[in-house]
């Protein structure tokens, strides 16, 4: 179960990245340097775009490291243009496809834990349905709304990304 959502996570990753490609071009065409999208935020009290899709990026591959016990890349919050944040991006895909469906056969029952919870640990499959999964799609969504809020010209195609089609039946 957990392979095949990562799988998800991952394709997700890439639209993103495809969604800082749109963007680039939106205000290269506003001539508005296409950095400053980095410091958009929907609210004063929220992460700025950057923050967001950071904070997708570490929960996507530290949600895989717990499950799996596989050490994580680091990646200092250091990004300043878009190219950097693209190649964060990229770096936590290569890190996802580098894990098979054999890596979460334990994770289910793995005790998970985060320094943030001070010595609390939940089962892999409830940290993963109650914090993982939600916070990667919490943080994904909100960079999405950023860029849409802000005018660049994606859909709920370009969020979905391609679909799983059945092959046609004869």
């Amino acid at each position: 179960m957990h392979y095949e959502t990562f799988r998800h996570m991952k394709k997700q990753l890439g639209q993103l990245d495809k969604w800082l490609e749109t963007a680039t071009a939106h205000f290269a065409t506003l001539k508005v340097e296409p950095d400053q999208m980095l410091g958009f935020r929907l609210a004063p009290d929220q992460f700025s775009f950057v923050k967001q899709v950071q904070a997708a990026c570490d929960t996507a591959k530290l949600a895989a490291s717990r499950l799996t016990g596989k050490d994580a890349p680091a990646h200092p919050d250091t990004e300043q243009t878009v190219e950097e944040l693209r190649a964060r991006i990229r770096s936590v895909i290569a890190y996802l496809d580098g894990f098979s469906a054999a890596d979460f056969a334990q994770s289910a029952t793995r005790s998970v834990t985060t320094p943030r919870w001070e010595g609390k640990t939940m089962t892999g499959a409830n940290y993963f349905l109650e914090h993982g999964q939600p916070n990667f799609f919490f943080h994904l969504t909100h960079a999405y709304a950023i860029l849409r809020h802000n005018g660049v010209a994606i859909g709920k195609r370009d969020y979905l990304g391609s679909l799983s089609y059945d092959a046609p039946k004869s």
